[in-house]
């Protein structure tokens, strides 16, 4: 018997991630390359999962999720980023951000739809889109600015384009993108019936400053967007996978619809803890931020003391490194001897292009111990000696 599978994923390769981490166990390397911080995440949040789970209802929470989370999910935007949300109508609990965007692409796109995907792009991204059926139009983004082009954007939107996928902060870049280019892409779906879905996982991870501002905080955008975020980004507990959606009524409908055979539901007491943690005060969140901003700024200083070009990142766990100035042309080869010689493992940013890829970038994750960090520095201060 010879079973025949789904090309979309049968055909995939092993992903860059599992075979950088895989190098990582092989060699003994500090793995900098999967995103993912070395703290535990906030105790009291934890506490009230594992109070939740011990006290509370462990039998199917509602399909939209809980009530309280609803409730505080709304309340938290309306606090962050001035939106005005039902949590009755305009907010969905789903198991993670991931579960979020495939929900989102299964029930808004069509077999010959297009979906337009900007490059570098989350790695599920693509899969995901054609899976649902759609073909694929690439938008490519470069360093060092990483800027969206409004021309090229729109060139890419057609009669059959029925979503625009946009990660804002943007990984692996690191860029934040703020209210004047988020109406350029409220210029550029101008008189279509084009959806928006912004996948704003890293609403709350931005430094210097800057604050995040929602598509559904933009004119011309705020019927069309749907809005994902996630727990697990939020409060650094990458394991979590709760994830938060908000969208108009006329869109939630669709999207309810695809969660309920996706996964139904998702842990009651993780809700619960969330709720309580969207509550939190604000001088959390700030802290929260300067101590990443703080490693960022450690380790882009080590790294420039040690010979590499660091590119800017305004947010994300994620920095990257230009290697145009050491003569290297090939990330992928580069971050393997890195792996091998180096003792580092890296990111090639070229995995994060599907056509006419970016070859000179390498992404390092920050959110680290500050000692694992160190010895990272050393270890490839070395590397270029």
């Amino acid at each position: 018997m010879s079973p025949r599978f789904n090309p979309v994923f049968a055909d995939l390769p092993v992903t860059v991630f599992e075979t950088m981490s895989r190098l990582a166990r092989e060699t003994g390397a500090i793995n900098l390359g999967q995103g993912f911080p070395d703290a535990p995440g906030p105790a009291d949040v934890r506490a009230k999962a594992a109070e939740a789970v011990v006290d509370g209802w462990n039998q199917y929470p509602p399909m939209m999720g809980l009530a309280e989370l609803r409730a505080a999910a709304a309340a938290h935007y309306a606090r962050w980023q001035g939106l005005d949300l039902d949590p009755d109508a305009e907010v969905m609990v789903t198991s993670g951000a991931t579960e979020a965007l495939a929900g989102a692409l299964f029930a808004l796109v069509e077999p010959g739809d297009e979906v337009v995907l900007l490059q570098p792009m989350y790695d599920a991204y693509l899969p995901l889109a054609l899976r649902a059926g759609a073909t694929p139009r690439f938008v490519k983004l470069s360093p060092p600015d990483w800027r969206l082009d409004e021309a090229a954007l729109k060139a890419a939107i057609g009669p059959r384009t029925k979503a625009v996928l946009l990660n804002n902060p943007l990984n692996p870049a690191g860029a934040v993108y703020g209210r004047e280019t988020l109406e350029a892409v409220a210029r550029a779906v101008e008189g279509t019936d084009v959806v928006v879905i912004s996948d704003e996982v890293w609403e709350h991870v931005t430094f210097d400053g800057a604050a995040h501002v929602s598509a559904l905080a933009v004119k011309g955008l705020e019927r069309r967007t749907v809005k994902i975020g996630s727990a697990g980004k939020i409060f650094a507990m990458t394991g979590w996978k709760v994830g938060l959606v908000c969208a108009p009524p006329s869109l939630m409908g669709a999207l309810s619809k695809a969660h309920q055979y996706l996964t139904f539901t998702t842990p009651p007491n993780l809700q619960s803890a969330v709720a309580y943690g969207l509550g939190k005060e604000e001088a959390w969140f700030h802290a929260m931020r300067a101590g990443l901003q703080g490693k960022r700024d450690r380790f882009a200083e080590g790294l420039a003391g040690a010979g590499f070009t660091v590119l800017p990142t305004r947010g994300t766990y994620f920095l990257n490194i230009d290697l145009g100035p050491l003569g290297v042309t090939d990330d992928v080869a580069f971050c393997t001897q890195l792996a091998r010689e180096g003792g580092v493992v890296a990111i090639p940013v070229s995995a994060f292009y599907a056509e006419d890829k970016v070859t000179t970038v390498a992404r390092f994750c920050f959110a680290k111990d500050d000692a694992v960090l160190d010895a990272a520095l050393e270890r490839l201060g070395r590397f270029l000696r």
